[in-house]
């Protein structure tokens, strides 16, 4: 599963283009918070025991690991818990079969928006924008009634994101997705064949930026078909997120989002406010948060996805050497 599709639980077309979770599967939340789930486990237990739960798509396990391995280090017997979507682990974390999860500021925001009000409201009056502030204030109005306690959002963030090659860039003078709108380049773009509607592409593109668009090459998002096609010419724009690892090997190049189309899908923490809202996890699970980076999220899917590692042990060497863990 990539994770590209995890934002398939919240308002189709209020969040980032993606496919659905719901076809990957899952570990089975019929564990005891000692027992073990999937994923490795840490920690000492004298402080009580976590369970943390992870989507079935590689930058959820990796970051599901690295909660688990410093709530370990901060003396918590943890266990990590592959659940195959938001629809399934939500509903887990508000009844404390789970106690942590790793959450996208935006998606989650939008997901709890049409829980709560319908598919229909939400859509029409979205909580979530490019303003992340205000996205994680909507979110916490949004959590906290629902037993759910949401920690700050850290600068890591994992949201829709455009590339052209380093030559088109260099030829047409390109940092930002404005300067793409004001060069007046005709482009098509390489992207799933939604991205003809929603808006957070192309209509978006256009209205947003004033890009001129010519047409959509339905190549997937971030596939390797689409940034080969970008690479040979054939498209000019590829959509991908922003945790791409492998676009310089495709000679390619991110713009910058300067007006903020894409909503703000910065990683964050949501607990189970009842059994894990003390302050001793928000503290241990906030180094983290402080620490991590987009091009962090990056390298550890890379590693996973490329290198063929495995989630527990990038995270594990990830975290030592950020000294975050004490072993």
């Amino acid at each position: 599963m990539s994770k590209t599709s995890r934002t398939a639980g919240a308002v189709i077309g209020m969040v980032a283009l993606a496919g659905s979770l719901a076809a990957c599967g899952g570990d089975s939340l019929e564990k005891d918070k000692a027992g073990s789930a999937s994923g490795g486990a840490a920690g000492s237990g004298k402080k009580g025991s976590l369970v943390v739960g992870a989507a079935s798509f590689t930058e959820s396990k990796v970051l599901a690991e690295l909660y688990a391995q410093i709530l370990g280090d901060a003396g918590y017997s943890t266990s990590v818990t592959t659940v195959a979507n938001r629809e399934l682990y939500e509903p887990s974390l508000e009844k404390g079969e789970i106690d942590v999860v790793p959450e996208y500021a935006a998606t989650i925001a939008e997901f709890l928006n049409a829980k709560v009000n319908g598919s229909k409201k939400a859509e029409k009056a979205p909580v979530a924008s490019g303003d992340t502030a205000a996205t994680v204030a909507a979110l916490e109005k949004l959590a906290t009634p629902r037993g759910l306690k949401v920690l700050p959002a850290g600068a890591a963030v994992d949201q829709n994101a455009f590339a052209v090659t380093k030559e088109f860039a260099g030829k047409n003078k390109l940092k930002t997705l404005s300067d793409l709108g004001r060069s007046k380049a005709e482009v098509k773009i390489a992207a799933g064949d939604e991205c003809e509607v929603r808006p957070f592409c192309a209509p978006g593109l256009k209205k947003t930026y004033g890009i001129n668009v010519t047409g959509i090459d339905p190549k997937g998002v971030g596939t390797p078909q689409s940034k080969q096609a970008v690479k040979d010419g054939k498209d000019q724009l590829v959509l991908t997120t922003t945790t791409d690892a492998v676009l310089d090997s495709y000679g390619l190049v991110f713009l910058e989002d300067d007006k903020k189309l894409q909503n703000a899908d910065n990683v964050l923490p949501v607990l189970n406010a009842k059994d894990a809202g003390s302050q001793d996890i928000a503290d241990a699970l906030g180094k983290l948060t402080k620490a991590l980076t987009t091009e962090d999220l990056a390298e550890l899917n890379r590693k996973v996805d490329a290198e063929r590692a495995k989630p527990a042990d990038v995270a594990k060497d990830y975290l030592r050497s950020k000294r975050l863990v004490e072993k």
